[in-house]
């Protein structure tokens, strides 16, 4: 046991990460985790931290500014509120930025955080996925990270296949329901 301990964590030493997921605070990790379940699905080694555009602006900056020189190769970034994190990391790196807009305690419903996010002016572009959508954040920075490679980009083909057969098993389940009127 202490021996395959051992192993793993040589193994998480040796691995850098690809993907740096940021959060505005740990009450965006309900969210944020949906996409660390992603990359690990696909292999994809990352880190994860918190970092607030308007309480640490300068570890922001400084983050934003030397990630790509740590190997990193797409940022994830999500907040919540007035939700400044991704537009302020895409202003200082030239790493695909994919911004979640997070629901939280002082935002309006998600909504605020979205038209924070994805109103970016002209050259500073972040990738907006809906709010709430860690998972989909993830599956894009995979998409990203796979373009050029077959053998990855069958990953997310048989993910996405999969997709469409929970589908299908679920209009199979609905059969159960019968209703006087239902035609199929």
């Amino acid at each position: 046991m202490i021996t395959s301990d051992i192993n793993i964590n040589l193994e998480k030493k040796i691995m850098k990460a690809e993907v740096s997921i940021i959060m505005g605070s740990t009450s965006d990790m309900p969210v944020m985790q949906e996409a660390a379940k992603i990359l690990d699905l696909f292999e994809i080694p990352f880190e994860i931290n918190a970092l607030s555009a308007h309480r640490v602006p300068e570890q922001v900056a400084d983050f934003a500014k030397n990630a790509h020189q740590k190997g990193i190769r797409v940022i994830i970034a999500g907040a919540g509120g007035a939700a400044h994190l991704p537009g302020v990391i895409a202003a200082f790196s030239p790493l695909p930025v994919i911004g979640v807009p997070c629901r939280s305690a002082i935002s309006l419903d998600g909504w605020d955080s979205l038209l924070s996010i994805v109103q970016m002016p002209p050259g500073i572009p972040v990738a907006t996925v809906g709010v709430d959508g860690g998972q989909n954040a993830g599956i894009l920075a995979a998409q990203i990270l796979f373009t050029g490679d077959d053998s990855k980009i069958k990953k997310i083909t048989d993910f996405k296949h999969n997709l469409k057969n929970k589908i299908l098993k679920a209009n199979e389940e609905l059969k159960q329901f019968k209703f006087k009127f239902r035609v199929n």
